[in-house]
């Protein structure tokens, strides 16, 4: 090469390490960016069914579980609890749950797929307060009371169904999450495929 001459296939040479460094560069710094914009395992779990084993469950025992980050109750009914239902339904204001807050099969007297078992999502249709599990609650929340759920924030009343009393501030009966039953001893909630209304 002379003075003052352009060595051609040295600069060609140059230019493409540049850009094929450049370009490995743009790669390795866009990484971290787009791996932040792909939810993360825990984000991904809290929309996931859960699996509740029930096994040790007792007649009249609330079991708490959380999916998708709201409590959802499960309560074992006794028989004396599931023969009350019926004659609550004149306090109630949706006794036969014809305001949509379940899936089809639990759109029953007992609002679940089977009898003894409810499924609900622990949170009060009013303001979002947590009601408490009250089996017993004497003349303090009235004569027609056999037990439920109190709501303290506002005093919305539901019974062992989950259905709404008249004359509280809640509107409507707590939500049956979608949820099947995997065998007499485990619940999948938040997976109700292959159940029939």
């Amino acid at each position: 090469m002379q003075d003052g001459e352009i060595d051609k296939h040295r600069r060609r040479f140059l230019t493409t390490t540049a850009t094929v460094i450049g370009g490995v560069g743009v790669v390795a710094s866009s990484i971290p960016f787009i791996s932040a914009m792909k939810p993360s395992e825990k984000t991904k779990a809290i929309g996931a069914p859960i699996e509740v084993d029930i096994s040790e469950l007792q007649p009249g025992e609330l079991k708490i579980e959380k999916w998708q980050g709201k409590p959802i109750w499960i309560l074992r009914r006794t028989k004396q609890e599931l023969d009350d239902l019926p004659s609550m339904n004149t306090s109630l204001r949706d006794p036969d749950s014809s305001v949509d807050q379940q899936p089809p099969y639990a759109k029953n007297e007992y609002r679940s797929i089977k009898p003894e078992y409810l499924v609900v999502v622990g949170i009060c249709t009013h303001l979002g307060c947590s009601p408490k599990y009250l089996p017993d609650g004497g003349e303090a929340l009235g004569p027609e009371w056999k037990g439920g759920f109190f709501c303290p924030c506002h005093g919305s009343r539901f019974d062992l169904a989950g259905r709404v009393f008249k004359g509280v501030p809640a509107p409507s009966n707590l939500v049956v999450p979608p949820y099947k039953f995997l065998s007499d001893t485990r619940i999948l909630v938040g997976d109700d495929s292959g159940v029939n209304a």
